[in-house]
């Protein structure tokens, strides 16, 4: 189960050095800092990079105690950058291995949220070429068709009937 998004915005907080136990966060306080996690979330998801984490359709109807649908690997990496969106609001200094932390687990986010480029399939009635000898191919002068199916994901093949 991935973290709510309460959970990234008290760790983006206590990152910047106003923990929960020490400082009350206002119910104004958390909406803004959901808002600011909702536009983050929102400039990746336009980057390309799509984990799973529920946009709103409005920023009012955001929910805080939503599970952030976040894979394990993008967690700190949500938390590190809110961090440090939030630390000029509350007049913080962001420490620099929280700055550190951010740009390295973003990079590590990027990383794992693209997806490798396929390579391309050449169609079955393409001639193999001069260099390809019959003993290889058991006579048969074109390509092979595809092996791979295309992956739709964690869900698996796409199978068309």
């Amino acid at each position: 189960m991935s973290w709510t998004k309460r959970q990234l915005i008290n760790q983006s907080m206590s990152s910047i050095g106003l923990a929960q136990y020490v400082y009350d966060l206002t119910a104004e306080q958390y909406q803004e800092a959901l808002h600011l996690l909702d536009a983050l979330v929102a400039l990746w998801n336009a980057n390309g990079i799509r984990l799973g984490f529920p946009l709103p359709t409005n920023p009012d109807n955001s929910d805080i105690d939503q599970d952030s649908g976040l894979p394990d690997w993008a967690i700190v990496a949500a938390y590190s950058n809110l961090a440090m969106m939030l630390a000029p609001i509350y007049g913080k200094q962001v420490p620099d291995a929280i700055s550190k932390l951010a740009d390295a687990s973003y990079g590590n986010m990027v990383n794992q949220a693209s997806l490798p480029i396929p390579e391309r399939q050449l169609p079955q009635t393409m001639p193999r070429g001069s260099g390809t000898k019959p003993w290889r191919n058991y006579n048969n002068p074109f390509l092979n068709p595809p092996s791979d199916p295309v992956d739709a994901g964690s869900d698996g093949p796409i199978e068309l009937d």
